[in-house]
């Protein structure tokens, strides 16, 4: 009787919860020691937990057992989908459109159709291929797309990169979810009907459509609490319910569905409200280590290595086959953006974790009602899953080398020139004469930043002052700027315009004018002003190597990255090491 009492005690879910979050904080741990990235250490744990069997999460005996946990699972995931879709800040994506358009071209074209081809025509020449027929091809194909925003959110963080191969990976990762969803429902619908690929294009806008209205529905309802009601004590709370009321909504159209949702939601409310999505992930924040431990240590116990022996050769190949799809797609789609090297060579390392959203579009093959024979659905069980556990041990890891060989890890710290995010460059800058100049990078100023003062009375107090006394300050470079008084506005903001022909203005050394950095100054940060003037006059005149890059930039993420880079520390150095940099002290 005793012993009866003690294993229903040991089956209880939230005692279960707090063996699975100690021992995974305890494996994360240990693997940084070894560093390697935490979630890679979640997810072995996890593994680890899955072959113990422990009381209450025995999938030998109860293949459901897991199943307890999935509205924690739902909501964790349901929140980084929504972080994720936060991300696509529309103000802030300026110069990115075109990278991020070819990715997803790529990642629609060229992964499926590379992952398709040598799973159909290569599967049935490895050892048990014979079952890969055109079914679980295209199938694999499209579920080969999605990524683990989760997972490259959290390493990310843990690595805290910043830099263009950052920016893409955060503002493409939710987007590559949305495509594979997109192809997996073209796909699933044209196998499973008659009617052809045109209905299975009306089947996807309609996904799309409806998960729209959810998330966007949810968005403006918190919106409108908020700006109503709520008050400031509980903007977090209102978010998540925001996530919670977008996934149970979208429950009835499939895992898939609830992703979508919680994705548009966050789209939504960043541009509708930004600050509030600020406000939720700071509320989420000081309990976020244990939410994301929890998480991917049930991510791990979720994953059967068992599955593996069994089809090896067919996993090897759709791992090889996903890696090269991922490569060929951003190295092609980066290569027509031109962005530098070292964003184009290690983006699709990047790309490689693969996570929830795969094993949303996996349950929803091998459900039983899926429609697919019973065949279609051990094999796509079998090689999705094996593959999936070996992209969650590698994939963390992977990305975490990307950030490191790009030379983008430990960037997150604040540096003089914080403000001219890629955003706020422009290449290829033109004007007839300055005044037309300074108003085409005012438009800019505005379309990018949050700014208080009218912007015709900030072009008047600009022009006002470069008639005063000239900024431009030689060797082809042009500082125009104003200053803020108390209420209109707290940070320095600036764009930089660029022109490699050069602008014929009217200059005291007869030389064209190459760059123009626009500057709005509140009283309070004068001193970093003339940091900005300083380091930026210093090194013009001192650095032919670094104006020959940076006149003659491609792109505004090749302008970017020359500005950031570590080799011109004396340009951008990190705040806190001000004190370090000769002539340059605050």
């Amino acid at each position: 009787m005793f012993h009866a009492s003690v294993n229903l005690h040991l089956e209880d879910p939230l005692l279960n919860m707090a063996t699975v979050l100690v021992t995974g904080i305890i494996g994360g741990e240990l693997f940084a020691l070894l560093r390697l990235p935490k979630v890679t250490g979640w997810i072995a744990t996890g593994i680890l937990l899955r072959w113990i069997a422990l009381p209450g999460m025995d999938t030998g005996v109860d293949p459901k057992a897991l199943d307890r946990f999935l509205p924690y699972m739902h909501f964790v995931l349901g929140f980084i989908a929504f972080t994720v879709g936060a991300t696509l800040y529309f103000a802030s994506l300026r110069n990115t459109g075109k990278r991020i358009g070819l990715l997803l071209l790529g990642e629609t074209l060229i992964t499926p159709v590379l992952v398709g081809a040598l799973l159909y025509f290569a599967g049935p020449l490895v050892p048990g291929g014979d079952v890969m027929t055109t079914q679980p091809a295209l199938l694999l194909a499209a579920i080969a797309i999605a990524g683990a925003p989760g997972t490259t959110v959290l390493v990310i963080q843990e690595a805290r990169a910043r830099g263009i191969l950052t920016r893409t990976l955060l503002a493409a990762i939710g987007l590559i979810d949305m495509v594979a969803v997109a192809v997996f429902v073209f796909i699933t619908t044209f196998l499973g009907n008659q009617a052809g690929w045109t209905h299975a294009l009306q089947s996807v806008f309609i996904q799309f459509g409806v998960t729209l209205v959810i998330g966007g529905g949810c968005a403006f309802i918190a919106i409108l609490l908020t700006r109503t009601v709520v008050s400031p004590a509980f903007l977090g709370p209102t978010i998540v319910a925001a996530v919670l009321g977008s996934w149970g909504l979208a429950a009835g159209f499939g895992t898939s569905g609830g992703i979508l949702a919680c994705t548009f939601a966050g789209i939504v409310l960043t541009n509708f409200q930004h600050d509030l999505v600020r406000s939720g992930e700071a509320y989420l924040q000081t309990i976020g280590g244990a939410l994301f431990a929890l998480f991917f240590t049930f991510a791990g116990m979720r994953l059967d290595f068992g599955l593996v022996p069994s089809a090896a050769a067919l996993v090897g190949l759709y791992f090889t086959a996903r890696l090269i799809g991922k490569c060929v797609s951003a190295f092609s789609a980066m290569s027509l953006s031109g962005v530098t090297d070292n964003v184009r060579g290690y983006l699709g390392i990047a790309l490689l974790p693969h996570g929830g959203v795969a094993v949303g579009l996996i349950l929803l093959v091998t459900g039983e009602n899926s429609g697919f024979s019973e065949e279609v659905r051990t094999v796509v069980n079998t090689v999705g899953l094996s593959a999936l556990a070996i992209n969650q041990l590698l994939g963390p890891s992977a990305t975490r080398f990307a950030l490191v060989r790009s030379g983008e890890d430990h960037k997150d710290r604040p540096r003089l020139l914080d403000f001219l995010q890629e955003q706020r460059i422009t290449v290829g800058l033109t004007g007839s004469d300055r005044e037309a100049t300074i108003r085409q990078l005012v438009s800019q100023l505005y379309a990018t930043s949050k700014m208080e003062l009218p912007q015709d009375e900030f072009v008047e107090r600009v022009l006002a002052r470069d008639a005063e006394l000239s900024t431009y300050l030689g060797q082809g470079l042009m500082i125009p700027h104003a200053i803020l008084d108390h209420g209109e506005g707290d940070e320095i903001r600036g764009v930089l315009g660029l022109s490699a022909e050069g602008l014929q203005f009217d200059t005291f050394d007869d030389r064209r004018v190459h760059a123009v950095l626009l500057l709005a100054t509140p009283e309070l940060e004068r001193n970093r002003h003339l940091q900005v003037l300083s380091a930026f006059a210093t090194a013009i005149t001192r650095d032919a190597n670094l104006v020959e890059q940076l006149y003659h930039a491609r792109s505004a993420a090749h302008a970017y990255e020359v500005l950031h880079a570590d080799k011109h520390a004396d340009i951008n150095y990190f705040l806190e090491d001000a004190a370090d940099q000769a002539g340059l002290r605050p």
